[in-house]
C-alpha cells in the first residue's frame, strides 16, 4: 500500500492521477472514475485521494464537483512568473511551508476560542473581500486575507506565532499577494476562506486545520510553488 510513506501518499497519488489522465486519453469535461474507484485503483486512502484531487483542482487540472464527480480540465497557462523580493532572506517555497504548519495550527486552536463575535467579525471580513475582489482590487484584498490570517493567530492563544508572523509582517503580506497574479482565479482564495470560516464557526478544531492547510497549499500552487508537508 502507499500509505506505508504517509507524508508522500497525496503528492503520489497526484502524479498518478495525471498520468491516468494522460495515458487514459481523458479529454476536457471527461469525467474520472468515482472517488471510491480512484483510491482503490490506486491503493491510497480517500483522505489523501481528496488531497490529490484538492492540489490537482488548485493548478486548475480537474473540477471537483459535490455530488457529480471530478472531470478533466483543460490544461491552464502557465503561471505568470513573479519576482519574490525578499529571496535573499528566505524563499517563496520556506514562506508556504512556514504558513502551512503555523496557520494550520493556529486556525485549530482558534476554532475551539473563538466567540460568536469573532465569527461575525470574520464574517465581515470575507465579505469584504469577495467585493475588493469582484472590484478587482487585489492590494486591498491581499491585506484583508492578511488581518484574516493574523485574527485566527491572535485568537490561537500562541503568543510566540503570533510574534513570528508579525515579526516578518511584509515577507507574509507579500506571499498573501502572490496568488492574486492570476486575476481570473482570485475567487478561490474568498471560496477557500469561507471553507475555513465554516470550520471555526462549527467549533471543529480538526476541520479547520484542514481547511487553512489546503488553502496555503492551494495559494502556493496557484503562483507556480510547490512544497511537501
Amino acid at each position: 500500500m502507499l500509505d506505508m510513506l504517509p507524508r508522500a501518499v497525496p503528492e503520489i497519488a497526484l502524479h498518478a492521477i495525471r498520468q491516468l489522465i494522460r495515458d487514459g486519453g481523458y479529454l476536457p469535461g471527461d469525467a474520472l472514475p468515482s472517488q471510491r474507484d480512484l483510491a482503490e485503483q490506486l491503493g491510497v486512502s480517500r483522505a489523501s485521494l481528496r488531497e490529490a484531487l484538492s492540489s490537482l483542482s488548485a493548478l486548475g487540472l480537474v473540477s471537483v464537483q459535490p455530488g457529480k464527480g471530478v472531470f478533466v480540465q483543460e490544461p491552464p497557462a502557465p503561471a505568470p512568473s513573479f519576482a519574490w523580493p525578499y529571496a535573499e532572506q528566505v524563499s517563496a517555497v520556506d514562506t508556504f511551508q512556514l504558513r502551512y504548519a503555523l496557520e494550520g495550527f493556529a486556525a485549530g486552536l482558534a476554532a475551539l476560542y473563538l466567540s460568536a463575535a469573532d465569527i461575525d467579525e470574520l464574517e465581515a471580513n470575507v465579505e469584504a473581500m469577495r467585493q475588493e475582489l469582484r472590484a478587482g482590487r487585489f492590494d486591498s484584498a491581499a491585506r484583508l486575507d492578511f488581518a484574516f490570517h493574523q485574527r485566527l493567530l491572535e485568537a490561537s492563544g500562541n503568543r510566540a506565532m503570533l510574534q513570528v508572523i508579525t515579526a516578518s509582517q511584509d515577507i507574509f503580506l507579500e506571499s498573501q499577494k502572490l496568488p492574486f497574479i492570476r486575476p481570473e482565479r482570485a475567487m478561490e482564495t474568498w471560496q477557500e476562506h469561507r471553507k475555513i470560516l465554516r470550520q471555526l464557526a462549527r467549533g471543529n478544531q480538526a476541520g479547520a486545520q484542514r481547511a487553512m492547510q489546503e488553502h496555503i497549499r492551494n495559494a502556493a500552487l496557484r503562483t507556480g510553488v510547490g512544497f511537501t508537508s
